[in-house]
Formats: structure tokens, C-alpha cells, sequence
């Protein structure tokens, strides 16, 4: 709920119910030719959505934790179950896409900031809405199947790391990266290599020690830098 009122912070229409679960049904529906309006998803009911939403977080927590299954797929089914409680009354689709990025970056998918997921699922919205509904169709029923939308994402999730190694591969690695772990990489400009200890005084010890070994990881990821030598030995240089 935190997310949700940090999302919609500064919207004044949606004042009243940020921050807070639904209390009323928000049913998805589309008019057809006639203007008939028909129901294309009937998401869960506000009195159990707080129920429902402890389930899914409980589950994504202890899967991520046991590490039996993939983190891609773990975000896949807790995405398509958050979409299917519709918890709040709007901005349920931009929230989903924050926690995607969110289950992303803690998995470890570093680039996922670089390149924007909102965009790409913009460019593929009828497929999105398609995957979306052809899964729905079958929830909580014992035919119950997410392999389409678990496709859906996945290709989408492909479809950003592309674009990340588009980046690089012309030689752009500063639109990849954070101002910090820019100011550390221009200190590899020429073929000395440095120390964190080094780095830090260059720097005039105004980044933390922890955030420029967090940048030098980033870098050695990217192939930027290596690492020469273990422990306090440890120096760095370009590749």
C-alpha cells in the first residue's frame, strides 16, 4: 500500500483512495459493437483482497528465499495474481510494473533501471491485454494455466535486456549507469589500476566505501574493469 501512495504521490485525482486497498468492485469490462458493456474479468472482491494480497506476498517471499524455482517465474506468477486481485481502485497496471522492476533489482537484474519496461509493454499492449485475459479465463479453476502471460512477460523481459546490450555494444555504458558509478568508471581513463582505498581519494572521500565497491561490481559485470588480486589487495583496471 506504501508503493502505491509513493506512485501516485502527486496525483490529485487519485487522492482519496491512494495508499489504500479498494472498497468497492472494480470489474473489468469493454464495450462491443452494440455498446454493450461485457465483463472481461470480474477481479476479487474488496473484503478479501487484503487476505489474498498476504497469500501472494507470503508466497513470493518464501519461494524467492528457498530458491526452488526461478525468480524470473516467481515474478511472472506474482505479477498475474496481483493484476487478478486488481487490489486498488486505480493504477493497478503502473504498480505492476514498479514491482516487476522492484522483483527484478532484487534478483539480482541490474540493468532493469536503463531501459523501460513501461515502454515496451506500451508498444505490446493488445498482446499484453490478450496473455492477460486468455489466463484469467482460467483462474482458480483446476485448469488454471499461466504459461501464456509467463510467456508474455518473459519475452518482454528479453526484449529489455536486448535493448541494455544494444547500449553497451555502441559504446554507451554511461546511459547504463548511475552518476556514482559514472564518477568511479571516468577514474579508469587511462591504464593505472586503483584500490577502493584509492578510489575514495580521488574521489575526496565523498562516496561511501560500500557504494564504490557497489559501482566497481557494476563495472567488473559490465566487463568495463577487472578485478586484479583478492582481499586488500585488490586493484582494479580497465579492460
Amino acid at each position: 500500500m506504501q508503493f502505491h501512495e509513493i506512485l501516485l504521490h502527486f496525483s490529485e485525482k487519485d487522492k482519496i483512495h491512494k495508499g489504500k486497498y479498494k472498497n468497492k468492485d472494480n470489474v473489468v469490462v469493454a464495450k462491443n459493437k452494440d455498446g454493450q458493456e461485457i465483463i472481461l474479468f470480474r477481479p476479487t472482491p474488496p473484503y478479501l483482497v487484503k487476505k489474498e494480497m498476504n497469500d501472494i506476498l507470503f508466497w513470493t517471499n518464501e519461494t524467492l528465499k528457498d530458491k526452488k524455482m526461478h525468480p524470473l517465474l516467481v515474478a511472472a506468477n506474482f505479477i498475474f495474481e496481483f493484476l487478478a486481485i486488481h487490489p486498488f481502485d486505480d493504477g493497478n497496471g503502473r504498480l505492476s510494473r514498479s514491482l516487476t522492476n522492484l522483483l527484478l533489482l532484487q534478483s539480482g537484474y541490474s540493468y532493469v533501471p536503463y531501459v523501460s519496461l513501461e515502454e515496451i509493454i506500451e508498444e505490446k499492449q493488445s498482446e499484453y491485454y490478450m496473455s492477460l485475459r486468455q489466463t484469467q479465463k482460467l483462474h482458480k479453476t483446476e485448469g488454471e494455466d499461466i504459461s501464456v502471460w509467463a510467456i508474455f512477460l518473459l519475452d518482454v523481459l528479453i526484449e529489455q535486456t536486448n535493448r541494455a546490450k544494444n547500449l553497451l555494444n555502441k559504446n554507451q555504458p554511461e546511459n547504463i549507469m548511475s552518476p556514482k558509478q559514472l564518477k568511479v568508471w571516468h577514474l579508469f581513463k587511462n591504464t593505472e589500476t586503483l584500490s577502493v582505498k584509492e578510489i575514495s581519494e580521488k574521489l575526496e572521500n565523498k562516496i561511501p566505501l560500500v557504494t564504490i565497491k557497489q559501482a566497481l561490481s557494476r563495472l567488473v559485470s559490465l566487463k568495463l574493469i577487472e578485478r586484479i588480486g583478492l582481499g586488500r589487495s585488490t586493484r582494479y583496471k580497465k579492460v
